[in-house]
């Protein structure tokens, strides 16, 4: 069976470098992106320089219509998806909840967590057994934020931080409900991670700061969680597992 694997929020960062170590594990890859699809395909052209498939696919996360037509497009191009990666996800500037509006909150919720939902469940209907699919892998991407570890985004964005521990909670349910239908499903927490989520969320410096604290002595980089993702991507006998790929913080 053909591996295909689609990989929300694609173009960039450790969504970009997932797409393309996936790849390399023979995976034909469907590179999501919601606006910038100059990025895309320059992630698409990369992988089809080096003898694979992929295609970018355009879609906002956090609007089922646009989920809904992605899987058929993924379904009409490359064939049914047997791996997701739940990557997509957005950080706004730093905040304390007293100051915190609504429409902040919402809008996190409706990226970081009703995406990844209705991405699952458009991903269970093509693998599940029940579904005529013979199964497949969601790997989802949470954050450090999402535990004590990363005190829940304190002082800077707990909307960020309860999204990703929604995730959490999504994988752990998903692993148990999943299991007789042949789907895996497992979660990464990156820590500190050298991509441009940062500025997006008004802390360009934080990488560069926090390196004292990580025993590794270094920030993260896209590839170090790509690996992580692709190693639960394609381990086997692994479900309802959590990987912090942190440093050792």
């Amino acid at each position: 069976m053909d591996k295909i694997m689609l990989v929300t929020g694609g173009s960039r960062g450790i969504g970009a470098a997932t797409c393309l170590m996936a790849a390399k594990y023979g995976y034909a890859v469907a590179v999501n992106y919601r606006s910038n699809r100059e990025a895309a395909e320059q992630v698409v052209a990369a992988i089809e320089a080096d003898g694979g498939r992929a295609i970018a696919v355009q879609a906002d996360v956090a609007d089922e219509a646009q989920v809904v037509n992605m899987f058929t497009t993924i379904d009409d191009t490359l064939g049914r998806v047997t791996a997701l990666v739940n990557n997509a996800g957005i950080v706004d500037q730093p905040s304390k909840v007293a100051d915190m509006s609504a429409e902040r909150v919402a809008k996190m919720m409706s990226v970081n967590v009703v995406g990844p939902f209705i991405c699952a469940r458009e991903a269970i209907r093509r693998m599940g057994t029940e579904h005529g699919g013979s199964g497949g892998v969601i790997v989802n991407v949470s954050s450090a934020a999402s535990h004590a570890a990363g005190k829940g985004g304190a002082g800077t964005y707990i909307d960020y931080g309860a999204s990703k521990g929604a995730i959490d909670t999504l994988t752990e349910g998903l692993a148990h409900e999943l299991a007789g239908e042949n789907i895996r499903v497992n979660a990464v927490r990156p820590g500190v991670v050298n991509t441009e989520i940062h500025a997006s969320g008004g802390l360009p410096d934080k990488p560069e700061q926090a390196k004292s604290a990580i025993p590794l002595g270094r920030v993260g980089e896209p590839e170090d969680i790509a690996e992580a993702i692709i190693y639960l991507a394609e381990a086997r006998f692994t479900t309802g597992a959590f990987l912090d790929v942190d440093g050792g913080v």
